[in-house]
């Protein structure tokens, strides 16, 4: 089996993170897109199931929740920021 590499330059894996990021965002909003119950209520579906997934993986890799390079917790972080943010535009617009 092939190992990760783990004394890759911080800015490096912070990068893969952040690309990893955005391809998952890419993929979440073209999901939610075609989502039959709308798209405020899938995509905040979408991103509550990134939440737990990416927290239960950060927990199974044992990564540092506070580390110097990006890793799962913070991509745990920035989908539970926007899962807030599309509950509270999900409430306050009258359908």
């Amino acid at each position: 089996m092939a190992q990760h590499p783990t004394n890759l330059p911080q800015q490096l894996r912070s990068t893969g993170v952040l690309v990893r990021f955005l391809l998952r965002m890419i993929i979440l909003l073209a999901f939610a897109a075609f989502g039959g119950i709308g798209f405020g209520r899938s995509l905040a579906a979408l991103l509550w199931m990134s939440i737990i997934l990416s927290a239960v993986i950060g927990a199974f890799r044992r990564e540092a929740l506070f580390g110097i390079v990006l890793n799962y917790w913070d991509e745990t972080v920035a989908y539970a920021a926007l899962f807030s943010l599309v509950s509270v535009f999900n409430h306050s617009v009258p359908v």
